[in-house]
């Protein structure tokens, strides 16, 4: 059996890849697979960035397999129980510390957009891309925290257009309102999302982490939780190898190398 999705390293770099080419749908072994490894990835501190990307070229994913939602629900026993864990998923890689880079090419649509909406970083192909969350074609709502997340990205207004209408917006489109932050080649698309993640894990590990910790559900939190999240990811720099390559490297006129061991 083919597995459902592929992980490979290079270097600090940790690169996921739905594998069910050509449509890349999540199917329940993807999550049982996904969640193992998000738990593993969060541990391994050789891991600085992340990739999830897709086999192929044609799709990122059109979402979950919906033939296996009712034996899905059935086999957890509940519908909140099956909801829950991916949620549960999302929100691990969201709050890991360490950045994610999503890859959107071709259709990513429900649980294809609603997983890189809990990246920390979304790319999308130039030409082709269709990105959406199309439940209420199907009589539904987002479940994954698609409504929630896409609103906080976008705002308002950019959501219920998309969910309510059903829209798919393109690249372009998606970069004209806030939903991905680059648009690139399709071609190029996911070798532009490695040397971001190359870029963001040789950042000094301790400090990427206390940003995030600070700006990560910045939106949920007021202006005095926020400094002391601060203040605590100032003052777990103080003292550490990459603090003092840093200023060493400011006095020597030289970019620094971090993250040496």
């Amino acid at each position: 059996m083919t597995e459902p999705l592929l992980i490979t390293f290079d270097d600090a770099v940790a690169i996921i890849s739905v594998n069910d080419a050509p449509y890349n749908r999540m199917t329940l072994d993807f999550v049982d697979q996904l969640e193992a490894q998000v738990d593993e990835l969060a541990r391994n501190d050789k891991v600085r960035a992340v990739v999830i990307t897709a086999e192929g070229l044609d799709n990122f994913s059109v979402g979950m397999n919906l033939k296996q939602l009712a034996g899905g629900i059935e086999q957890a026993g509940d519908p909140n129980v099956f909801f829950d864990r991916r949620l549960r998923v999302t929100a691990a890689i969201e709050n890991m510390g360490k950045p994610w880079i999503a890859t959107l090419f071709g259709y990513c649509l429900g649980a294809g957009l609603e997983l890189p909406l809990g990246c920390h970083f979304r790319l999308a192909a130039e030409e082709g891309a269709q990105i959406g969350l199309p439940e209420m074609d199907l009589g539904s709502v987002p479940a994954w925290g698609g409504s929630a997340r896409l609103s906080k990205c976008v705002g308002r207004d950019h959501a219920l257009d998309m969910i309510l209408r059903g829209k798919k917006v393109t690249g372009p489109e998606a970069l004209g309102i806030g939903l991905v932050h680059e648009v690139w080649p399709l071609n190029e698309l996911k070798q532009r999302a490695m040397d971001l993640a190359h870029e963001l894990a040789a950042q000094p590990a301790a400090a990427v982490k206390g940003v995030m910790n600070v700006v990560v559900g910045s939106e949920d939190r007021n202006l005095e939780a926020l400094l002391k999240a601060e203040r605590a990811a100032v003052l777990n720099t103080f003292g550490t190898a990459d603090q003092q390559e840093g200023m060493l490297a400011f006095l020597e006129k030289r970019k620094p190398v971090f993250n040496k061991r």
